[in-house]
């Protein structure tokens, strides 16, 4: 029995979307992560604005909660089928794990610093991309990476302002979610490409979910004490949600689940070389969103430091491009 034409175009592109990538596709995953860091941004905005009202682990719990649901929903309704196995399982949980401590690292800043500065933070990413690419992967860094390296960490420091008073360890949050995102961008292209977006989400949906209930069930047997007083966040347990905190629960999803399938898809799609610039656009979403909510304005030092980190990293991943073609 032969297929009709539109059904068959149908099941392709569901094939197409749900399974991994085998051919590069540069202008669609540049296209695809402009607007997911447009998405994580505005989302970040919103996290930020109710994380008085709840603990990182119980808005994880229901964030994950209805990514799981969405998830199967768009793959029985939508896409007629269930999630993709993983074929490495153990590459997708080295994924998910990479990716919960970033969001711990990332999200746990989040009551203390501003979303520019957050931004700032993890935009170092591709710095430590190549480190770990040298270190992990043997890949050769010349001088002009060093330097541009150098360049980026120092842009950091500028919006850091280490040894001065307005220097708080929690600063160090976000780098530290740099490091952890550019550990799991390796593991996307080098041991997660053949795997399906939708699965990948899948493995993080997961993972976060059991990370945040391991929380909710910490913090219900144990007192935080000061530290629940100062980092309430980070340290307490479950919250009464108000009606208006769970629909800003259910636009993070929605954002959250979108934004991630097509970072996925994009990685898998492109070099992270050639996708690293684009991702630097998430700075100037989150300085937006940040004025929007709360008229947060980057001071001099600021606005130089992330400069300075967004020139540093599109220099090294322009290099590395090069260095690429040449075969060096």
């Amino acid at each position: 029995m032969v297929d009709r034409p539109e059904q068959t175009s149908g099941q392709d592109t569901r094939r197409g979307f749900l399974g991994g990538a085998t051919d590069d596709r540069p202008t669609l995953a540049a296209m695809l992560v402009l607007g997911a860091v447009f998405l994580l941004a505005l989302q970040d905005g919103l996290i930020k604005l109710v994380n008085p009202e709840v603990s990182l682990w119980q808005f994880q719990v229901l964030r994950s909660s209805m990514n799981l649901a969405l998830l199967f929903l768009l793959s029985r309704v939508v896409w007629g089928t269930a999630p993709p196995r993983p074929k490495r399982f153990w590459a997708v949980a080295l994924r998910s794990m990479l990716l919960v401590g970033a969001m711990i690292l990332f999200f746990g800043g989040v009551p203390f610093l501003t979303l520019a500065e957050i931004a700032a933070g993890l935009y170092v990413f591709p710095l430590f991309a190549s480190i770990l690419a040298a270190v992990v992967l043997r890949e050769r860094l010349g001088p002009r990476r060093i330097v541009a390296i150098a360049a980026g960490f120092a842009g950091t420091l500028l919006i850091l302002k280490p040894g001065t008073e307005s220097f708080a360890l929690v600063g160090l949050m976000p780098v530290g979610a740099g490091l952890c995102y550019a550990a799991q961008i390796l593991v996307t292209r080098r041991l997660c490409r053949e795997e399906s977006p939708v699965t990948l989400a899948l493995g993080v949906a997961i993972t976060f979910l059991a990370f945040g209930a391991g929380g909710l069930v910490v913090f219900a047997l144990v007192d935080g004490g000061g530290l629940a007083a100062e980092w309430p966040y980070l340290f307490t347990g479950w919250h009464e949600p108000a009606p208006w905190v769970l629909a800003i629960v259910v636009v993070s999803s929605v954002l959250n689940l979108t934004a991630n399938i097509g970072l996925a898809k994009a990685y898998q799609s492109a070099e992270a070389s050639w996708l690293a610039p684009f991702d630097y656009s998430y700075m100037i979403f989150a300085t937006f969103w940040g004025f929007v909510f709360w008229g947060d304005t980057p001071g001099a030092l600021t606005l130089t430091g992330m400069a300075m980190i967004a020139t540093a990293g599109a220099f090294v991943t322009w290099r590395e491009r090069v260095a690429a073609r040449s075969g060096q």
